[in-house]
């Protein structure tokens, strides 16, 4: 009987550390509910939409409409926080008034103590994301649609590029990628513009010369460098604004 009760327990100790695993890589759906409903009650800029994903879920998107907007920006944020946080918040309310529409779509999240390497398990469901947020647009009747995307939300956005050949997006803004680097340059086919901070987080900077070369591949890309700015743009949110601007507008003339 010992010999069988040691594989029951083998199997009882494996399933509970599949499960934890599971339960760590999903996507913290309270979590995203508590970001909501502390945001939604005073937005003061844009509309409150949900999308909803293949599977049922729905999601919180901000969306901002310009007057006779030469196109749209999906703008989404980076690890775990939300669609009006921070230059998140600065890009997706000041941009309409530039003559782009903005989409700020929340992303998935885990809990507030998940480390950075946890997050690619959730990129597949941030790909689900931006693949509604290009339909609400088109729905919008926007055929030009830009994508920018701070940090992981680099990251999962550079997956979702990479992974989706008929993803709608006609330009990507790429700022300061947490990876420091594009991942499938190759399948990246449409221009890149790679802005980051003079005091940006070492992966970001090491791998500058790296993530040059891979624009060389993509006509119309540029590379830029923000003085004074960390990697969340405090203090020069405006500056943000103002260059993803002006790359915009060198697209969408």
């Amino acid at each position: 009987m010992r010999a069988p009760m040691r594989v029951i327990c083998f199997f009882v100790a494996l399933l509970s550390t599949l499960l934890a695993l599971n339960a760590a890589a999903a996507p913290d759906y309270a979590r995203e509910k508590r970001w909501a409903d502390e945001i939604t009650p005073t937005l003061v800029v844009g509309d409150v939409v949900y999308l909803t994903q293949p599977a049922g879920h729905k999601f919180l998107a901000l969306y901002t409409e310009a007057k006779n907007a030469r196109a749209a920006v999906i703008v989404v944020h980076g690890l775990g926080v939300h669609p009006d946080w921070a230059l998140i918040g600065a890009l997706r309310s000041q941009l309409p008034d530039l003559g782009y529409t903005t989409l700020s779509v929340q992303m998935p999240v885990l809990a507030a103590d998940a480390r950075a390497e946890d997050y690619p398990a959730l990129f597949a469901d941030a790909a689900e994301r931006l693949a509604a947020a290009v339909a609400f647009l088109k729905a919008k009747s926007y055929s030009k649609i830009a994508l920018a995307s701070h940090s992981m939300g680099a990251r999962m956005s550079n997956y979702f590029l990479a992974a989706n050949p008929a993803h709608g997006i006609s330009t990507w803004i790429a700022i300061g990628i947490s990876s420091g680097q594009f991942a499938d340059g190759g399948k990246l086919a449409l221009p890149i513009l790679d802005i980051y901070g003079e005091h940006d987080l070492p992966p970001v900077l090491q791998q500058v010369d790296a993530r040059a070369a891979v624009l060389m591949r993509h006509k119309g890309s540029a590379q830029i460098e923000v003085p004074r700015a960390d990697h969340f743009f405090t203090g020069n949110e405006n500056e943000l604004v103002k260059r993803v601007s002006q790359f915009l507008d060198q697209k969408f003339r």
